[in-house]
């Protein structure tokens, strides 16, 4: 889509609901998993909306010096503390597939394993299980107080058509990236730190299309994505927790390494191919997950520096106008 096209309110409200559509596509595609592939898709519809937040409100010849500015820096706060929270949860998660790494390392050669490797790698990966229920714990208290403030509900009030309209349609925008922005960062809160079955996504009492977040054709794309993942995280019946796809898989598959050392131990069998099935697979997982971590890291990164430089360019802009 080019600049011009969304260079108007309504051309930018447009441009969110197409996006927000083609998300809520792309959770069905990915089978209702947040993986990290989908949550990287997440990342760039929010870099994509502040960055064009930005070229918008350069071309609505807003007053300098009026409000709008604070409104604008509040929201673009909220947006860098919420990242930074999300790049605390990457760096955990970084650091403990660090850690599991070192199980498939133990178990290189199985030709030579022996009661005594198996209870090595049994502790290693008791170690890792601690780590990550410690892990859970520790994001829990973090992310808690921050899903419950206000800085991240998704707003029931309806302003005023009048409200809306000032500052040339900027306060009616601002309004609906609030939500917009509130949305993506549960998503991503949910997949990189901690969801919350009862309190990461507010269950509408209303009919989907009727939601709290109204009718109009961005509104309604913003609550059909909202309420797909509701709806998806409770007929799945979700388990609190981090819910990166990857991270699952890394444990389950750490899980079921740990069984077939266990099974060594107890029965004193011969080796088998199962193992090597068994190790190849946590090894493959563990690339999978540190693969898209980096990727979801990079984005992160990128989208703090365009915040800066959003907040940057937004004030130069005011100063070369007094």
């Amino acid at each position: 889509m080019s600049h011009s096209s969304i260079s108007t309110v309504h051309g930018f409200l447009n441009f969110l609901a197409r996006d927000l559509d083609n998300l809520d596509h792309l959770f069905l595609s990915h089978n209702f998993i947040i993986s990290a592939a989908f949550l990287q898709h997440v990342l760039s519809s929010l870099r994509s909306f502040h960055s064009h937040l930005t070229l918008l409100v350069q071309n609505l010849s807003l007053p300098v010096g009026d409000k709008w500015l604070d409104e604008y820096m509040d929201e673009s706060s909220r947006l860098w503390e919420a990242s930074y929270l999300l790049k605390s949860g990457l760096s955990a998660i970084e650091k403990y597939s660090s850690s599991a790494a070192n199980i498939p390392s133990l178990l290189h050669d199985h030709h030579v394993l022996n009661p005594q490797l198996s209870r090595q790698v049994i502790r290693a990966i008791n170690g890792c299980q601690r780590e990550m229920t410690a892990l859970q714990e520790e994001n829990k208290s973090t992310a808690e107080a921050k899903l419950q403030a206000p800085s991240l509900r998704l707003k029931e009030t309806v302003l005023a058509e009048s409200k809306f309209n000032k500052y040339n349609g900027f306060r009616g925008v601002l309004h609906a990236m609030r939500n917009v922005n509130t949305l993506l960062l549960l998503i991503l809160l949910s997949g990189l730190v901690y969801y919350w079955p009862e309190t990461s996504f507010y269950q509408s009492p209303h009919h989907e299309g009727s939601s709290l977040f109204g009718s109009t054709t961005f509104m309604a794309s913003t609550g059909k994505l909202h309420q797909r993942i509701a709806n998806a995280m409770s007929r799945l019946q979700v388990q609190p927790g981090i819910l990166l796809y990857e991270l699952q898989r890394a444990n389950f598959a750490m899980d079921e390494v740990k069984m077939e050392m266990e099974r060594v131990l107890d029965y004193d069998d011969e080796v088998s191919d199962v193992i090597d099935e068994k190790v190849g697979e946590l090894r493959s997982c563990l690339a999978g997950l540190q693969c898209g971590v980096e990727e979801i890291v990079g984005q992160v990164d990128d989208l703090l520096d365009e915040i800066v430089e959003g907040r940057k360019k937004l004030l130069d802009m005011c100063s070369s106008h007094r």
